[in-house]
């Protein structure tokens, strides 16, 4: 698996409920990155199959790859429409959340394609790889949306003592620098979502990129109380719908099915805590422009770092 190659930066434009549009897969590949699209944001599976379709025009030609992104959750009740529309437009990986990824591997790879599954624990690591998983995504704390609940360092540490396979860091990656600590901690490849949220082509609105323009850190709050399962949440959103963050719902069981998830999410916004990074909105290629300066003096510094920590003759 290595879509790393030709792109700009091994990073990919996390799929975010709600926010991530075919215009945003499309304008970073245009600018060097690979994107994903959530299935769930389309109202319908003909909406899907229209915004697969675009997609597909778009990057095929110059079989530039792109990500889906599949709820795999046993009461989603769209997967298996959803899973004949990848076998139909065949995107390069697909990524699986809130369930077992065992359910696409076999589609998937039966036409070459690839298979990422977000995990959130060694636990759930163990089991997508025993499942044939081609890679990992560590959801890490202060990630927007769903969340994790580990350090990435810790996280990856432990990870990579019994899987050298792809993994991927997705939580709080708003710096290039973020992107060159990660590889030098031993990961392959980042995800970011937040610092894409304010992106000219997203689904995002006005009042959204507003909201995160003036919100840090400790505007994030992580909560069960909207949808059952932890994410974190700008706070000032969660008062605006009226929510209490603290109140949880840790009896109430994951129901995806009937955009359940979208039910829940529609009139709330979610970031992650690296909110702070987002000043303005930008273009797709401008963040990325932004993203890529950053990425190479981090890696230049790294290398002044290794230079002056050498072993010198004199230390003998």
């Amino acid at each position: 698996m290595n879509y790393f190659a030709h792109t700009k930066m091994p990073l990919i434009v996390a799929p975010m409920f709600l926010v991530s549009s075919p215009e945003l897969v499309i304008a970073a590949a245009s600018a060097g990155l690979i994107a994903g699209l959530p299935a769930p944001n389309a109202r319908t599976t003909e909406v899907l199959e229209a915004w697969m379709q675009q997609i597909h025009d778009a990057l095929e030609p110059a079989k530039q790859p792109w990500l889906f992104n599949m709820f795999v959750h046993s009461t989603y009740d769209r997967f298996e429409r959803e899973l004949a529309l990848v076998e139909q437009f065949k995107p390069s990986i697909v990524s699986t959340a809130l369930g077992s990824p065992a359910r696409v591997i076999e589609s998937v790879k039966a036409y070459g394609g690839h298979v990422l599954a977000d995990v959130i624990s060694p636990t759930m690591a163990k089991k997508s790889i025993a499942a044939g998983v081609d890679g990992l995504i560590l959801v890490t704390q202060g990630a927007g949306g769903h969340t994790g609940r580990y350090h990435p360092l810790a996280f990856l540490a432990e990870v990579r003592e019994f899987y050298s396979g792809p993994v991927g860091i997705a939580g709080c990656i708003s710096k290039g620098s973020d992107i060159a600590a990660m590889l030098v901690a031993g990961a392959d490849f980042v995800v970011a979502g937040t610092r894409f949220i304010p992106a000219e082509e997203s689904l995002a609105g006005q009042d959204y990129t507003n909201m995160m323009v003036s919100s840090g850190i400790e505007d994030i709050v992580e909560s069960k109380a909207v949808s059952g399962v932890s994410a974190n949440w700008m706070l000032a959103s969660l008062e605006k719908a009226g929510i209490d963050p603290t109140a949880g719902r840790t009896n109430q069981k994951v129901d995806l099915s009937d955009n359940q998830g979208d039910k829940a999410w529609k009139n709330v916004w979610s970031a992650g805590q690296g909110v702070g990074s987002i000043k303005r909105q930008q273009s797709c290629a401008e963040i990325v422009a932004e993203l890529y300066g950053e990425f190479s003096d981090a890696l230049a510094a790294a290398v002044a770092i290794k230079e002056r920590f050498r072993p010198r003759a004199d230390d003998q």
